[in-house]
């Protein structure tokens, strides 16, 4: 049913359902990389899944400005996404896997770049990947969603982009060849549409060859690992959207974090009740004259009445 709005109140005596969102999609898995046959060989870390956020004057990924809120209707069912992280690559000169696509009605959050191995570029994605030592190029991010990852250098792999920055290069070899090391992944950014403020979306750190073991992006993103001190790499955190680390594949078995799942916050008058679907998993709160519902799993539909 169409209602007719007169000062911000319906014929049926409510305010619009006017729905302010924070969509993140899941992170990328970070890459291993071939250390022990090739010196230098290093994995990129995963970028993160794509930021879109309708909340105040919040940025959304990439520097964008906020998007616009949803103006839905009770009664009415909507889909809702959460996506999964990608997986890290396991063992020697694999590719992290994208991450998944977070949806809610008719918008969409891209999934996070895979961080790359050897000689190969980063994935594009909400947030571009990291791409492989020696010289991988770095993934692209999606416009106003996140940023490019980083590159690749001999001895560390480009860090993933996150939503407020690109991933960082490495440091190549010096003279003395001890200094090498990945790039740091990029950072997220923070999001007050629950109530508190809360940074999501970081980009994995590269992995290295030497000296640093480099930490992901702020807002979960998982750290790169160091070959000659056996440090391992980090997955991204669950429901930040944040890129998994990467590996450098020094020794078999090793393996690249994997990418954090999304997320899918929802704000609307508390006039409102919002009705989830079986398939899905969340939780709802009041803050002021608002309900907010943080949708942390799951796919199925939405509906308010």
């Amino acid at each position: 049913m169409r209602l007719s709005t007169i000062a911000g109140i319906t014929s049926a005596g409510r305010v619009p359902l006017e729905v302010a969102y924070l969509v993140i999609a899941g992170g990328g898995g970070g890459a291993t990389g071939n250390t022990g046959a090739s010196w230098g060989a290093q994995g990129g870390g995963g970028g993160a899944g794509g930021y879109r956020n309708a909340y105040a004057s919040e940025t959304s990924g990439g520097g964008a400005a906020t998007e616009t809120p949803l103006i839905l209707t009770a009664g009415v069912s909507y889909t809702v996404t959460v996506g999964g992280g990608g997986a890290g690559g396991v063992g020697v000169s694999v590719n992290g896997t994208q991450g998944s696509n977070s949806v809610l009605a008719t918008i969409t959050s891209t999934g996070g770049g895979r961080g790359s191995t050897t000689l190969t570029a980063g994935g594009s994605g909400g947030s571009g990947g990291g791409g492989g030592g020696p010289n991988g190029g770095s993934g692209a991010g999606t416009s106003g969603q996140g940023k490019n990852g980083g590159t690749g250098v001999q001895g560390g792999g480009g860090g993933g982009g996150g939503a407020n920055a690109v991933g960082g290069t490495g440091q190549g070899y010096n003279v003395v060849g001890l200094s090498a090391h990945g790039g740091v992944g990029g950072n997220g950014l923070a999001s007050s549409i629950t109530g508190s403020s809360v940074t999501r979306a970081g980009g994995g750190g590269g992995s290295s060859e030497f000296v640093y073991a480099q930490p992901g992006g702020s807002g979960g993103g998982g750290r790169g690992s160091r070959s000659n001190s056996y440090i391992s790499a980090t997955s991204g955190t669950t429901n930040t959207g944040s890129g998994g680390g990467g590996d450098d594949g020094y020794a078999l078995g090793r393996n690249a974090g994997s990418g954090g799942s999304g997320l899918v916050v929802l704000r609307y008058p508390d006039v409102y009740t919002i009705t989830l679907g079986a398939g899905l998993t969340g939780t709802t709160t009041t803050d002021g004259t608002d309900k907010v519902t943080t949708i942390t799993a799951g796919s199925d539909n939405v509906s308010w009445s």
